[in-house]
């Protein structure tokens, strides 16, 4: 048990590290989150700072979930009779809950997204390949970053219903079904940290990719 909850706060710590802010206030001076959208990612750093210090961001928050199930995998590998797959699902979770509630900075983080896709590159790269152009292809065809990150949330438990390959970790003779539970508690992680989002979507005032700030 204690292995379990060593890995739920070391991912949870790491998550923790909100590089909107911390590369905001470096490159600006100011904290992203008094700016914008006041959300701490990388499309409000994009509105707010620029292309540069957002693709820092961006990658930064992206590797904040590949570390973390990398760390839980070397650790499965190193305790042999920890469950692999539960020990993989507490990374993912407690990252995307520190970068969503940050204790070092405040508990008011972002909403996720680039982090969770770190987490599906790392669980399964093929579903996590797969949300992302799924994702990519929405906000291209409506210009809103939150559709496409909806959708794909959405996407991920679907996939995991039908795709029993490619997992990083999966105990021989266990199917992707293993992974369901996870994915529906990621989902609604980040359809919640949307949730604001999603009222503006169905009211028709949800912010567009080249609108002005």
């Amino acid at each position: 048990m204690i292995v379990y909850i060593i890995m739920l706060i070391i991912a949870y710590l790491i998550g923790s590290i909100n590089f909107s802010v911390i590369i905001s206030k470096r490159v600006a001076g100011f904290d992203v989150r008094e700016k914008g959208s006041g959300n701490a990612g990388s499309t409000n750093v994009l509105r707010s700072v620029g292309k540069g210090a957002a693709v820092i961001t961006l990658i930064c928050d992206i590797l904040k979930g590949v570390v973390s199930i990398a760390i839980a995998i070397i650790i499965g590998n190193i305790i042999q009779d920890s469950n692999k797959e539960l020990l993989l699902q507490v990374a993912g979770v407690s990252v995307i809950i520190g970068h969503t509630f940050p204790i070092f900075f405040g508990f008011k983080g972002g909403k996720g997204v680039a982090t969770s896709l770190g987490i599906l590159l790392m669980s399964n790269w093929q579903i996590g390949l797969i949300c992302l152009v799924f994702a990519l292809a929405l906000i291209v065809l409506t210009r809103m970053v939150s559709v496409g990150s909806c959708a794909a949330a959405v996407l991920f438990p679907v996939l995991t219903l039908f795709i029993n390959d490619n997992y990083m970790v999966l105990t021989q003779g266990k199917s992707g079904n293993t992974y369901f539970i996870y994915s529906v508690i990621l989902a609604i992680i980040v359809l919640f940290n949307h949730r604001t989002n999603i009222k503006r979507i169905f009211n028709g005032t949800e912010n567009k990719i080249g609108d002005k700030k």
